[in-house]
């Protein structure tokens, strides 16, 4: 289907531009959000006749979304995730979660803004782009933890997934004090019977 773009959109083209795609993209998306006309002779004229608002209208909502943006951009968000030991989420965080995210943090934005090539599957931190405007895209970062506090340390640099040197050794000395321990009680515990057994011999005598 051929359409006449009535904003920006991505790799299609500009304000204006007479460009052919798929019936499903163009009824589905492109024609209900306003994003394009048909490109009729009729809606052509009627296009030409308004080009002058519709640029003006496109330049006052640029304006704006450029003013949320310079807010948003570089901004991180929480969203607390169960997950594995080596950071595998028990799910995914897609993008209504960030909309949401993104929304208890002061800035109204809708799913359809997020642009999320894959929902999020390991915990971390995850730069993702938000389409305020066809021209107007800040990136945000989301933090993906366990609890508030693992959040604290991604965000200071730490890799909550991997054990610290310091994790490692203790844990290697716990093993040694336990192995140790029960090699102390094996021993005890044959010096013992032996005892038990030389008493007996005694007696038998």
């Amino acid at each position: 289907m051929q359409v006449i773009l009535l904003e920006r959109i991505g790799r299609l083209g500009q304000m204006g531009d007479v460009v052919t795609v798929k019936d499903g993209f163009a009824r589905n998306f492109l024609l209900p959000q306003g994003k394009a006309l048909r490109a009729t002779k009729a809606n052509r004229e009627h296009f030409e006749r308004e080009r002058v608002h519709l640029e003006a209208r496109n330049l006052e909502l640029k304006s704006e979304a450029q003013g949320v943006s310079d807010k948003l951009n570089g901004q991180s968000f929480v969203v607390i995730r169960q997950a594995g030991d080596g950071g595998q989420l028990y799910g995914s965080v897609a993008t209504r979660d960030i909309a949401a995210a993104v929304t208890e943090g002061g800035f109204s934005i809708d799913r359809r803004q997020v642009l999320l090539d894959r929902p999020i599957k390991l915990l971390g931190l995850h730069e993702v782009r938000i389409a305020l405007h066809a021209e107007v895209e800040p990136r945000i970062t989301i933090n993906v933890a366990r609890s508030t506090d693992e959040a604290v340390r991604q965000a200071r640099g730490e890799n909550v997934t991997a054990k610290t040197m310091d994790d490692a050794a203790e844990e290697a000395a716990a093993a040694r004090r336990a192995a140790e321990k029960l090699f102390e009680e094996g021993a005890a515990a044959a010096l013992e019977e032996g005892a038990e057994a030389e008493a007996e011999g005694d007696e038998a005598d």
